[in-house]
C-alpha cells in the first residue's frame, strides 16, 4: 500500500510541477471568472471555486510534505554514503538528524571553529607563498 501511494504521489507531484498544469489551473480560473455574470455572481458560483481550491490545497499540502520527506531522505542517504567513504570523517555525523538539539548546537559550534581554523591556516599558507622568492 505504501509503495502504491509513493508511486501515485510521485506521478501527481511531477504533474503538479508541470507548466501545463499551471496553464490548466489558469484556464479554470478564467472560465470561472468569465462565468460570474452568467450565474449572477451567486453564492453557489463562489462556493464552487472556494470548495475546489480548498480541496486541492488540502491535498497538495500532504503531497508536498511527502515529496519533501522523500527528497530529504535521499539527500541524507547520499551524504551518509559520502561520509562513510571518507576515512577522516566522523561517522557519528551520519546520525545528526536524530541527535538532541543541544548536541547539534555543540556540533555546529565545533565545525564552525574547525572551519575558522582551516581558514586561518589557508591564509597563513597564502602569506607564506607570497613571501617566497619567485622563480
Amino acid at each position: 500500500m505504501a509503495s502504491r501511494f509513493a508511486n501515485i504521489s510521485n506521478k501527481i507531484s511531477m504533474a503538479a510541477g508541470n507548466y501545463k498544469t499551471f496553464l490548466l489551473a489558469f484556464v479554470i480560473i478564467v472560465v470561472w471568472a468569465v462565468s460570474g455574470p452568467i450565474f449572477g455572481f451567486s453564492d453557489t458560483w463562489q462556493l464552487v471555486i472556494n470548495t475546489g481550491t480548498t480541496i486541492v490545497t488540502f491535498l497538495m499540502v500532504f503531497l508536498i510534505q511527502n515529496t519533501q520527506n522523500r527528497d530529504a531522505a535521499a539527500v541524507h542517504l547520499k551524504l551518509d554514503e559520502l561520509i562513510s567513504a571518507l576515512e577522516a570523517a566522523d561517522d557519528r555525523v551520519m546520525a545528526a538528524e536524530s541527535i538532541p538539539e543541544s548536541q547539534m548546537t555543540e556540533w555546529q559550534k565545533h565545525y564552525t571553529e574547525l572551519s575558522e581554523s582551516q581558514d586561518s591556516i589557508e591564509e597563513d599558507v597564502k602569506e607564506l607563498r607570497e613571501s617566497l622568492p619567485k622563480r
